[in-house]
């Protein structure tokens, strides 16, 4: 039963692995709450993220299918980022488990200073 359980469970870990990191939550969240944003856009309202780290970030985002980016041919060029449908449909379960983090925040802060 429990290796049954592993198999179910790897494939999840795998994806969650994909927007897990520091910033690619508060991004997919911008992207939710402003739909549409630019590079510059993305970068002021996600405070301490370098340029190199956000464009890898949306990178990966993009790869995975969880925001579409689109160019103009403008000069100088405009780019333009946005959830996919695919990455709309993560913001529930994502909202659901920031809601978990926050009612849960004091709790968690404390058994860490209690297991230092």
């Amino acid at each position: 039963m429990k290796n049954n359980f592993e198999k179910q469970i790897c494939p999840a870990c795998g994806i969650i692995e994909r927007f897990g990191d520091k910033w690619s939550l508060r991004i997919l969240i911008s992207l939710h709450q402003n739909e549409v944003m630019r590079f510059n856009e993305i970068q002021k309202k996600t405070d301490g993220i370098s340029q190199k780290v956000l464009t890898s970030t949306l990178k990966i985002l993009e790869t995975t299918g969880l925001i579409s980016r689109k160019v103009y041919p403008e000069v100088p060029p405009k780019v333009e980022y946005q959830l996919t449908d695919l990455g709309k449909s993560l913001i529930h379960p994502l909202e659901v488990l920031i809601d978990w983090a926050i009612k849960h925040e004091d709790e968690i802060a404390k058994n860490q200073e209690c297991n230092k």
